[in-house]
């Protein structure tokens, strides 16, 4: 169902509600509201530079590599049959020694795409296509041409627009990280003005958290007493934040209320033991960081069924160097999405009133580099000002969202890196006022208006 016809149909329109302000929780009179498409919103930056060539133009290797193979190896999010020949992105065929010869079975039944409107050609429209700075448009609605790396954005994030305009509560707001590297940890909040770190996010890095790094210096952290596990919780974060505190910065405390940091305590604890245990939702097939992070998303789901949660992933970045692994984790990041939607299925509070979108923050280039792969395969950079790499897609599913809605192709590219932000507004229903503040891109607008 588009925007216009939900606003219509709405009972909430019709008696008016769109056009009164009225206070909100957080006690800030908010200018115009209109009735919330859905109740919650799972935003993935499908991460590490895609080229369209093996996502939505499904050319898996035609148009990189000069062999005659075409096939769909994202079939959880888009609808097209997989490569018949040259099979090298799954798990590896140990009984005929084929490296990557088994694709991985499809989690849902039916491809997101058919379930939801797809963008297939969005363009990435200004500054240079990195990675940070994809994130950061990604969150903020802004290209921030002149953005720093380790420095926070300096436009207002989706969360703090949301804390801000919609009353969202800390814990309704959750950046979860791959890592704690490229400046991740600042993408919660801005240095923005009347915004910044009060109506702020949570971040977590769960694979650096309840990875390694963490369970090393906290595997007895579940067995701490009642009145001392806070301060441990206190240490873990002194820990963490030394990767910033030797580049000269600081991950500031946010505003979660007392009972807010009691949950985050309890959910802290309780991971930590699931981890110990083996028992963390994770997707069936979890051989790299991204699926190990949605796994991790998931447990948040399950614990805090947050407003928000924006999820970061990474490893198809491999492309620099090698192909064949990005096919790999191509493959990979599809089967984390459609495992990602399942579950979000099976969380009552969620099933059925939730909106999830996913986006690259940027694509690749056309022409390949030097170097080649042990499949003899060229790689890919992702060149700041390559027009192949300001192509991306958005897929959008959920709750008053078109089904089987294509909107764009390569003649007529519509929709911009920069709409995230709008179209998330509008599915909580405070676009206007976000709109208003002028923070946002001018390019920027929700898909909703763009359908």
């Amino acid at each position: 169902m588009k925007r216009r016809q939900f606003i219509k149909k709405s009972s909430l329109a019709t008696a008016g509600s769109i056009s009164m302000p009225y206070i909100l929780p957080s006690g800030l009179l908010n200018m115009t509201t209109t009735p919330p498409m859905a109740e919650h919103v799972v935003f993935v930056l499908f991460a590490g530079g895609v080229r369209q060539q093996e996502a939505v133009l499904q050319r898996y290797l035609a148009e990189g590599q000069n062999e005659d193979v075409e096939g769909n190896i994202m079939y959880n999010m888009l609808t097209g049959a997989p490569p018949d020949d040259k099979i090298a992105y799954g798990q590896d065929d140990t009984a005929n020694n084929i490296i990557g010869g088994i694709p991985i079975n499809p989690i849902l039944q039916t491809p997101l795409d058919q379930i939801g409107t797809l963008f297939p050609e969005v363009r990435f429209s200004k500054g240079g296509a990195g990675h940070f700075s994809g994130l950061s448009t990604g969150v903020s609605g802004n290209y921030s041409t002149i953005q720093g790396l380790r420095n926070r954005p300096v436009a207002p994030t989706i969360f703090e627009y949301l804390r801000r305009h919609a009353g969202f509560k800390a814990t309704d707001c959750w950046f979860v990280g791959v890592g704690i590297t490229g400046s991740r940890p600042l993408l919660n909040y801005s240095s923005t003005a009347d915004y910044g770190r009060r109506y702020g996010g949570n971040f977590i890095a769960p694979t650096t958290t309840f990875g390694s790094p963490g369970m090393e210096h906290f595997m007895d952290f579940k067995n701490y007493h009642q009145e001392t596990e806070w301060s441990k919780i206190l240490e873990m974060r002194e820990f963490l934040n030394q990767n910033f505190k030797n580049e000269g910065l600081e991950i500031a405390h946010l505003y979660n209320s007392v009972d807010e940091q009691d949950s985050i305590k309890e959910f802290v604890r309780k991971t930590f033991e699931k981890v110990e245990m083996g028992s963390i939702s994770l997707p069936p097939v979890n051989d790299n960081g991204d699926l190990k992070t949605i796994g991790f998303a998931v447990e948040l789901l399950n614990w805090f069924k947050p407003k928000l949660m924006v999820v970061d992933m990474t490893n198809i970045d491999v492309c620099h160097g090698n192909y064949t692994a990005y096919l790999k984790n191509l493959h990979r990041g599809d089967h984390g999405v459609g495992f990602l939607w399942r579950e979000i299925q099976r969380i009552p509070e969620m099933a059925g009133k939730t909106t999830m979108i996913v986006m690259p923050e940027h694509g690749r280039d056309l022409e390949p580099n030097p170097i080649m792969d042990d499949n003899d395969w060229f790689a890919y950079d992702h060149s700041g000002n390559n027009v192949n790499t300001r192509r991306i897609f958005t897929l959008m599913t959920g709750p008053n969202i078109d089904q089987g809605l294509r909107v764009g192709d390569p003649a007529n590219p519509i929709g911009d890196a920069s709409d995230i932000v709008p179209t998330i507004a509008d599915l909580f229903g405070i676009k206007d006022t976000v709109m208003s503040q002028g923070l946002v891109d001018p390019t920027a607008r929700s898909l909703f208006d763009r359908i």
